[in-house]
């Protein structure tokens, strides 16, 4: 399996830190935040990880992470011209991942473990893609899933205003390559972007979406608020 952290954007929601850097290389308690996703990856065994970034920020990864020998792990890099979208910068991905499945993480998505859990849903299920889900208080933020009794999904929403659930699907993905088929057939929305939403919603059509439960904290740390609280969660649980 192959990795996939798209660490582009413009990080708008943490103005005036990212101002003259890439969010994903401010501090989360004592590392930079791109460092969690590469270290969830490693510890499931994924050591050959692309990093999809603006290009405004190149310089900066690179002369961070390097090769990510020091890490553990085998680092290629993709720009992302344009911010179009999830799926937009996963189709970047196309040529690294090949015939693999691959493990995606939005690098804002930070979490202590849990993901192996998911991989072994995912080796031992038969689905095309994966979502990791949580329950939070504040879905309407985020894609929300609706799951049936036997945990199978019924239903996706990308921030609705009235949601079905507390369940939301975080920005940690599983897909066989038959992902960048479907990324091909989308057409960008109401945003300008290419939803990673409606490419789990062509899956769940053709029932190949699976999904499992990430039994781990977890937070998007994309605004002032949920970078400070994860900052003190890592402070707190290295003591």
């Amino acid at each position: 399996m192959k990795g996939i952290i798209l660490a582009g954007g413009m990080g708008t929601r943490l103005n005036d830190l990212t101002r003259v850097t890439n969010k994903h290389l401010l501090s989360i308690y004592d590392k930079p935040m791109i460092f969690y996703p590469i270290i969830r990856l490693r510890e499931c065994g994924i050591t050959d990880i692309m990093i999809v970034i603006g290009g405004q920020a190149l310089g900066h990864f690179i002369q961070l992470l390097g090769s990510g020998k020091h890490l553990g792990v085998n680092l290629t890099y993709r720009i992302q011209d344009e911010p179009d979208g999830i799926a937009g910068a996963l189709r970047l991905c196309k040529t690294f991942v090949g015939g693999e499945d691959c493990c995606v993480i939005l690098g804002d998505n930070i979490f202590v473990d849990g993901l192996d859990q998911c991989v072994y849903y995912w080796e031992n299920n038969d689905y095309d893609a994966q979502i990791q889900y949580v329950t939070v208080s504040d879905p309407e933020r985020y894609g929300v899933a609706e799951l049936d009794s036997t945990g199978k999904v019924i239903s996706l929403e990308e921030k609705p205003t009235c949601p079905r659930s507390n369940t939301i699907a975080t920005g940690i993905y599983i897909y066989n390559p038959n992902v960048f088929d479907i990324i091909k057939t989308l057409k960008k929305s109401g945003r300008g972007e290419f939803e990673i939403t409606d490419v789990n919603n062509v899956f769940l059509q053709k029932g190949k979406l699976g999904a499992a439960y990430l039994s781990s904290y977890w937070i998007d740390a994309g605004t002032i608020e949920s970078l400070a609280e994860a900052s003190e969660f890592m402070r707190r649980s290295h003591t």
